[in-house]
């Protein structure tokens, strides 16, 4: 379960900004929207939390801050190799901050033990990395990590336990310690790496999901049933799915941590290809590059969802809404908030422009964001509740108008008679 998550000097944040899902005292939609944990420290915690903010003002950097993260995590003792460099991109505008390090920190909630865990880094190095747990609402610090002069000094704590000193010295300059302890068959580390490698499914473009994992779930008799409900409720004219058995290649994109390149790898294997079954005054199959967009990225979804939601898991996505009617999306949230269908947890952290989203009762006011462009042109997390609102207020209506901020200021008009060709 996901409870905050921090970023410093990354991109377009220059200063610390934090996404936090701690339900406030708020009374309203409590029963649907948040979650009891039974942890004194954080008694409730939200379901689902929206981005707001105008284009180019940041939204999608959150989304990246929380991917790199999870990306160095699992791949700096791995991947990396030493002497390579991180492509971090501290904020440019900024002399100073130029030459800093960037931060990410994340706290979560595991099998009811908090988990506080955060690091700095160079591109060159990790320049510093901790982790706090709370067992029974107090704090143990597991590990400390600073460099001092050039060299790396790594202090576990009493509480962690396991041949400490030969993760600190398997540990390289760009390499996490708890990425390198886990590889050495720490247990008590084990749990928080997996939570960012199960747990925690990132999709920074909301716009290209792979099909893949939802036409697999289509062998599963329940879970294909489970998909086409989901499809005909959308009214898209769906009535059944059939699969097929062919050869091709499949393609997985995964980010290069030194450069930031999208690096695309292509395997020959069999795949499953789903065929969408209509019926007009005739059925006919249809294959799914014949679908809507909004289709394709339905059914993209589908599977991942029930996944996610079945297995208590946090979706963080950028642009949810893309391709996709307000109804839609406005069902997929509703589907997090539901007790009944939402048993084990399940997050959903999303950036989207879709103000309908903000009537109707669906989101409370904590779990509303925005990300605001500074006068230095840095980007800062703005949690609504910062202005107040009244309960009741037309919370649409108020950010269109720029009450709360994270809309953009147009000057003039985007196209001039003179740009249009009008004379």
């Amino acid at each position: 379960m996901l409870i905050d998550f921090r970023v410093r000097n990354f991109r377009s944040f220059k200063d610390e900004s934090a996404l936090s899902l701690v339900a406030s005292t708020d009374t309203d939609l409590r029963d649907t929207n948040t979650f009891d944990t039974s942890v004194p420290a954080v008694p409730s915690v939200l379901r689902a939390a929206a981005l707001y903010g105008a284009n180019a003002g940041g939204k999608s950097n959150a989304i990246r801050a929380i991917t790199l993260m999870r990306g160095i995590v699992l791949e700096s003792a791995t991947l990396i190799q030493a002497g390579q460099l991180f492509n971090v991109q501290p904020f440019r505008l900024d002399g100073q901050t130029a030459e800093e390090p960037t931060l990410f920190e994340i706290t979560v909630l595991i099998d009811g033990v908090r988990y506080q865990y955060g690091f700095e880094l160079t591109p060159e190095r990790i320049v510093s990395e901790w982790l706090l747990v709370y067992v029974r609402n107090k704090p143990q610090k597991w590990f400390e990590r600073k460099v001092e002069g050039t060299e790396d000094k790594i202090e576990p704590g009493s509480y962690l336990t396991g041949p400490k000193r030969t993760w600190q010295e398997a540990t390289r300059p760009n390499a996490l310690f708890l990425s390198t302890a886990v590889q050495l068959n720490s247990a008590q580390l084990q749990p928080l790496f997996a939570w960012f490698a199960e747990s925690l499914v990132v999709i920074p473009d909301g716009r290209q999901v792979p099909f893949d994992y939802s036409a697999s779930s289509l062998e599963e008799a329940p879970r294909r049933d489970s998909i086409v409900s989901m499809l005909r409720a959308a009214d898209i004219g769906i009535t059944s799915i059939s699969t097929e058995k062919k050869k091709g290649f499949e393609q997985t994109v995964q980010m290069d941590l030194t450069t930031g390149a999208s690096n695309v790898h292509r395997v020959e294997r069999d795949f499953l290809v789903p065929r969408f079954t209509h019926k007009g005054n005739i059925a006919a199959e249809f294959d799914l590059a014949d679908e809507s967009l909004g289709t394709q990225k339905l059914f993209s979804l589908a599977g991942p969802l029930l996944d996610i939601l079945e297995k208590g898991r946090i979706l963080v996505i950028d642009e949810l809404d893309a391709s996709l009617h307000p109804l839609l999306v406005r069902q997929i949230i509703k589907a997090f908030q539901d007790p009944e269908l939402n048993r084990k947890g399940a997050q959903i952290v999303f950036t989207t422009h879709d103000t309908s989203l903000l009537e109707g009762h669906l989101l409370r006011r904590d779990q509303i964001w925005l990300v605001e462009k500074q006068q230095d042109q840095s980007s800062a997390l703005v949690p609504l509740t910062e202005f107040s609102p009244r309960k009741g207020e037309a919370l649409e209506r108020g950010y269109l108008s720029g009450r709360y901020g994270g809309v953009p200021i147009l000057r003039d008009k985007l196209i001039s008679r003179r740009q249009s060709g009008s004379r």
